[in-house]
């Protein structure tokens, strides 16, 4: 079986549950659409409007994986998974964009009849009591060891050892296989109703979907080009969405210059025939432009704001090119 052409961009979207429903509508929502080859159960896809691409369908631990090692270009996956691979992220991945879904915290989370534990400190002491009195060291359930043992190290806290969690962490300490639980968590409520409260200082990581880039994949000239279409795409929809244009019929005298002055050092921008302004300033703009005399105006949402420079292009192209 022949692989991708030579300079074909590689990206890897989530293959399954709510984060690949997730991807899909912001991808539709940036007007690239995902197309499965072989049906919904295809490995395989298509984005169009991005022709230069080939999309793989992977879990989202498998897509964390591949853009460590290079075998991929760029990934959608959450960042708990991309800082669980080691401490060395920078050196391996490059976080482009965060996508403001899949949200979700890595926390600590003991007992809530353990009423003198409120903080990493508290627990600190009581591991190491527990160790004195029964000989041996608490043990925490986790998915997440590398985080684990270095949010514990930063805290002091020695006296403990990881029982690697296959199933529903947070049941572990009801079920007696561990003391301590360090999970993801979205509401807290399946913590709560396992007995368990997060500690005060107990917040590892608040993760979230992350466009990557991999830093240890062969990139060519043709596949950063890709690239800077796709990122040019997504940052213009993202300026889009916090963005409204104010237009009125131009008069070109002073009262005009002074207020659009006075908009622009307030944080507009200039446009050809009018203003780009916050979304949530777009009303108070518009007010100040009456109020000088100038309209009607009239406020529109745009769908793309392309604008010149693409910070997460310049920062990719940076460490790869």
């Amino acid at each position: 079986m022949s692989g991708p052409p030579k300079d074909q961009l590689i990206i890897a979207m989530p293959s399954k549950g709510r984060l690949k429903e997730q991807v899909e509508a912001w991808l539709a929502d940036c007007g690239l659409e995902l197309a499965v080859s072989g049906g919904a159960r295809g490995y395989l896809a298509d984005l169009k409007g991005l022709p230069e691409a080939q999309v793989r369908l992977l879990s989202a631990a498998d897509i964390a994986d591949a853009l460590g090692t290079g075998e991929v270009h760029l990934g959608v996956t959450g960042e708990d998974l991309l800082r669980e691979r080691g401490e060395d992220l920078d050196a391996r991945v490059l976080l482009l964009k965060a996508l403001g879904f899949g949200r979700a915290d890595l926390v600590v989370a003991a007992p809530k009849s353990w009423l003198d534990v409120e903080t990493m400190a508290d627990l600190e002491e009581v591991a190491h009591d527990y160790l004195a009195r029964t000989g041996r060291r608490m043990r925490v359930a986790t998915k997440y060891l590398s985080q684990t043992r270095a949010f514990f190290a930063r805290h002091g806290v020695v006296d403990y050892r990881i029982t690697e969690s296959g199933g529903a962490t947070e049941g572990a300490p009801a079920s007696g296989a561990a003391e301590l639980v360090v999970d993801i968590t979205t509401t807290g409520a399946t913590l709560a109703a396992n007995g368990l409260k997060v500690l005060a200082d107990g917040l590892i990581l608040k993760s979230q979907a992350q466009l990557a880039a991999s830093l240890n994949a062969r990139w060519t000239p043709a596949q950063a080009t890709a690239a800077e279409r796709l990122l040019r795409i997504v940052e213009a929809r993202t300026a889009a969405l916090g963005s409204a244009t104010l237009t009125w019929p131009a008069t070109g005298d002073a009262a005009e210059a002074k207020v659009v002055k006075r908009l622009v050092a307030a944080g507009a921008t200039k446009r050809p025939h009018g203003l780009l302004v916050e979304v949530g300033q777009a009303a108070e703009a518009s007010l100040a432009l009456t109020a000088a005399g100038l309209g009607p105006v009239t406020a529109a949402r745009p769908d793309f704001v392309f604008e010149v420079g693409c910070p997460a292009y310049e920062a990719l192209r940076d460490r790869v090119l």
